[in-house]
């Protein structure tokens, strides 16, 4: 799992904050954001990414955020960019039955 600070903001009161969490989460194979912790962090305001596969790229990701009032734009480049690669180098692809079935059944000539 990775994990990266970034600034998340309510885009009604443009409150922010600066300590929210975005990363990517191997297991569940999710993109994942956190922010807004209670003060003594127990609870959290918004937490998007707790399903499996729920948002398999950043802009659904940032889609629920906005839908909810937050947005975490502009990211910074660097992190952008370190999230990716953990996504590109942990991502699970797997491969359905079906189609594991229809390549043995109809691949071959």
């Amino acid at each position: 799992m990775s994990r990266y600070t970034i600034t998340v903001t309510r885009t009604a009161c443009r409150h922010s904050d600066p300590d929210a969490t975005i990363g990517y989460d191997r297991p569940l194979q999710t993109f994942f954001l956190q922010a807004f912790a209670s003060s003594d962090g127990q609870d959290l305001e918004l937490w998007l990414g707790t399903e499996y596969q729920e948002f398999e790229t950043l802009a659904a990701l940032r889609a629920a955020a906005v839908n909810q009032g937050f947005d975490f734009l502009p990211l910074a480049s660097g992190t952008l960019h370190r999230v990716l690669d953990d996504h590109r180098g942990e991502a699970v692809r797997p491969v359905s039955e079906t189609t594991v079935e229809d390549l043995l059944n109809n691949g071959a000539p």
